[in-house]
């Protein structure tokens, strides 16, 4: 065997070529000129190692490493032209070509080849019969190649493959796949496929896409990504029957726009065969100013003269968060429909047919050290339940619009030897529709002072807080009709809150952890005041948790400060490992009154208060694997159940999750009806290679499903099935009922019918895990 390494040569030039030539089975026939220099080369890597040579070796380097050549036999002018025969091996830094016969060019710089061809470049690897090369631009052709590129790990045959440049090709009547091995479970069939690495483009002409060797789709042009990045281009049609629509069969064809790295449209005709064509857009940005960042999305959707309802019906969403300068943002949330029906007769999702009070929001909010400023206007469209019209339970109330509401808020925390204040002001307008609703403006203002006093196993806290509330209303009469427009009211709130800490070494299923004991008291005094001229505009009662507990109002909203002569008693427990997890939380709460509350938003609440609910709650994730959920509200008045709550999930590892949740709440003080719901999901495998997924959403009460779905999937190296069928609830009479398949192609992208099951998978099941997760994008 003998071998040359010559010197690197400007482009295009002729110059003396100086050699070291070294005979080990037989004469050398070649000419060379005298040496004058001696240049070595390592001999080429094997095939095999040359991928993780070409992250070593850029692109732009290769034009000044030298070539090495190697041979059995050479023959020709080592300055103009070199003819190589048997077990030729030729290679430049990342590029290498092996053959049986070649011939170099030393003033193109170009390299021809026959017999048993095998190159690589850069990672990329070609087999062939024959090959010619320009080893400085990197243009030339492979005949009958079977190659694989590294980038995405895809592979193919082809006729031939021209090479445009270093990073562009042109496969003629080829394959393409991103399977490993001879036979790949799919792959796409084009008289001319473009391959542009630069760019991360792969464009094709008339293309056919094969599964287990058999066509399943056909198309005279197709785009994609190398590398499983986003890029313009239309995405695969949905066929849909049963999903929205009230079942009417459907097809959309979305198309994908990637205006810039920061910026996206997607817009998607929807073919409706019972109603027409439906035209919708997505668009998102996000980006960055002098200022700051801001970003945004907009959904629509239009569908003119709907066959069905004989009119034009539409949906919007749109939202934009910004930053104007340090410490101003701005931004707006809105959404809007064009009647009552169109969740109940386009919603895809369980939470697109239950969002019935849309929210049009404006805002600004401006922000210091210690303080902060929010303005905003605020209204809201409410979209009856059609079976409101023969059932008034169903009614969806109308909320009042605040035209416009500003909130001031500001505090310090340590001052003047351990004091915390803060201040909070409001000044809002609130609006309605219906002229014969008590409307008007409110002023309030609650400021608080307190002093902590916290030390080690023990803290106490004093606090003083003063409500001062003003309204200038209309149309707010009294039972016996006198006007009551103008109201004022103050009230001031004393509260002390105390607590312990204990803490011992203890042991949770066989981890060493440090337990806890917190007793806690809280006590709260506020006197009374007759509040019943006062409207309610935006006030609830308080949901019931731990939190609430400490809190001063039972109410949440102004328009209420609850009188209250009570004491909280609470105990926690927590178990807490060495490196600060939190495994285990029990808690046990109630709330003593020593004088029954007087004021009230609900006139049927039951009088003679002596106690609260009781709260009990347990959660922790207990192992790797085990985590739970539980809270229990007893009436001790009614010594029954008021609300409870249990949930577990167990996730012993990927794609292996299963879900339990029960819940029940009362409906009244006076009775023990009220909803039971069981809630059943997980993701399980089933075998090797299949897995399955469920929910079941159960009303006991009712006895009927609520919601409901089954699926399965199926996992191959390259690709992945899924199937599956939803059933849920869009309005009070009436469901919907998704069939839905997909078979995502890796690399590729995915085809299928109806809903996307993913999407639907990990929105319905806690815990869900994509099984090609490393794929694309989710």
């Amino acid at each position: 065997m003998s071998w040359i390494s010559a010197l690197p040569f400007p482009p295009r030039r002729a110059v003396a070529l100086s050699a070291l030539v070294s005979v080990a089975t037989g004469p050398l026939h070649a000419q060379t000129a005298p040496a004058v220099a001696s240049a070595f080369a390592r001999p080429a890597a094997p095939a095999s190692t040359q991928a993780s040579s070409a992250a070593a070796t850029s692109r732009a380097d290769e034009q000044n490493l030298p070539v090495t050549m190697m041979a059995e036999e050479f023959t020709g002018r080592p300055d103009r032209e070199l003819n190589l025969y048997r077990n030729v091996e030729i290679t430049r830094g990342a590029t290498g070509i092996t053959a049986d016969t070649a011939c170099y060019r030393r003033v193109e710089d170009e390299v021809t080849a026959e017999g048993n061809i095998n190159m690589w470049r850069f990672g990329d690897r070609y087999k062939g019969d024959a090959l010619q090369l320009n080893l400085e631009t990197g243009k030339g052709w492979v005949r009958n190649p079977a190659y694989h590129l590294h980038l995405n790990n895809a592979q193919g045959t082809a006729q031939r493959i021209d090479f445009l440049g270093e990073d562009q090709a042109v496969v003629v009547d080829g394959t393409y796949s991103t399977c490993e091995g001879p036979n790949p479970a799919w792959y796409l069939k084009s008289s001319s496929l473009r391959l542009d690495q630069g760019r991360d483009i792969g464009t094709a002409g008339k293309t056919v896409v094969y599964f287990k060797d058999v066509p399943i789709l056909g198309t005279p042009a197709l785009s994609f990504s190398l590398s499983g990045a986003r890029r313009s281009g239309w995405l695969p049609p949905t066929v849909g029957f049963g999903s929205g629509a009230k079942g009417s069969a459907e097809l959309m064809v979305p198309y994908y726009f990637n205006i810039a790295p920061n910026r996206d449209l997607t817009v998607f005709p929807r073919y409706i065969v019972e109603r027409g064509l439906q035209m919708g857009a997505t668009g998102r940005y996000i980006g960055e100013t002098a200022a700051g960042m801001y970003n945004g999305e907009t959904h629509l959707e239009f569908l003119p003269n709907d066959r069905l309802a004989h009119r034009d019906r539409w949906w919007i969403d749109t939202l934009h968060s910004q930053v104007l300068a340090p410490g101003w943002t701005f931004g707006w949330n809105a959404h809007a429909a064009s009647d009552n029906e169109y969740p109940s007769d386009f919603s895809r999702t369980v939470a697109a047919s239950a969002e019935r009070q849309l929210l049009r929001e404006l805002r600004t909010d401006y922000f210091g050290q210690y303080w902060s400023l929010t303005t905003r206007v605020q209204s809201y469209q409410v979209l009856q339940d059609p079976a409101s019209r023969t059932n008034p339970a169903l009614t969806v109330p109308r909320p009042y619009d605040r035209l416009p509401q500003v909130n001031f808020h500001t505090g310090r925390y340590d001052v003047l030897g351990g004091f915390d204040w803060s201040l909070d002001a409001e000044a809002v307008r609130f609006s309605h529709p219906t002229d014969t609703t008590v409307q008007g403006n409110r002023a309030n203002l609650v400021g608080s002072v307190s002093y902590p006093i916290v030390r080690p196993g023990w803290f106490f806290t004093p606090k003083l807080l003063m409500h001062a509330t003003k309204y200038s209303l209309e149309n707010n009469f009294d039972a016996g009709g006198n006007n009551r427009n103008n109201i004022s009211r103050v009230l001031p709130t004393v509260s002390l809150d105390s607590g312990l800490v204990f803490e011992r070494e203890a042991s949770l299923f066989g981890r060493a952890s440090t337990q806890t004991l917190e007793p806690r008291l809280f006590y709260v005094r506020t006197p009374y005041k007759d509040q019943s001229a006062i409207p309610n505009f935006d006030t609830a009662v308080a949901g019931f948790n731990y939190a609430q507990l400490f809190t001063e109002n039972r109410f949440v909203g102004a328009d209420k400060v609850s009188d209250a002569n009570q004491l909280t008693a609470a105990l926690v427990s927590r178990f807490i490992e060495s490196s600060g997890i939190e495994r285990m939380r029990l808690v046990v709460g109630n709330r003593y009154y020593f004088s029954d509350p007087r004021v009230r938003l609900d006139p049927t609440e039951k009088p003679n208060v002596t106690r609260s609910d009781a709260l009990l709650a347990a959660s922790g994730r207990i192992s790797e694997s085990w985590s739970f959920d539980s809270g229990v509200q007893y009436d001790a008045q009614a010594r029954s159940l008021y609300s409870m709550n249990y949930g577990a999930q167990w996730s012993p590892a990927p794609m292996k999750v299963l879900n339990a949740e029960y819940r029940y709440q009362r409906d009244t003080v006076t009775t023990s009806s009220g909803f039971r719901n069981v809630d059943v999901s997980g993701q399980w495998p089933l075998s090797d290679r299949w897995y399955g997924v469920t929910r079941v959403s159960y009303s006991m009460r009712d006895r009927k499903l609520l919601e409901s779905l089954i699926g399965l999937e199926y996992k191959a190296d390259c690709w992945v099935f899924r199937v599956g069928a939803q059933r849920f609830v869009t309005a009070a009479q009436t469901t919907s009922t998704p069939v839905f398949f997909q078979l995502e192609l890796s690399g590729l992208s995915g085809l299928g019918l109806g809903n996307n099951p993913l999407e639907t998978f990990k929105k319905s099941i806690p815990g869900y895990t994509r099984l090609n997760s490393n794929v694309g994008r989710p």
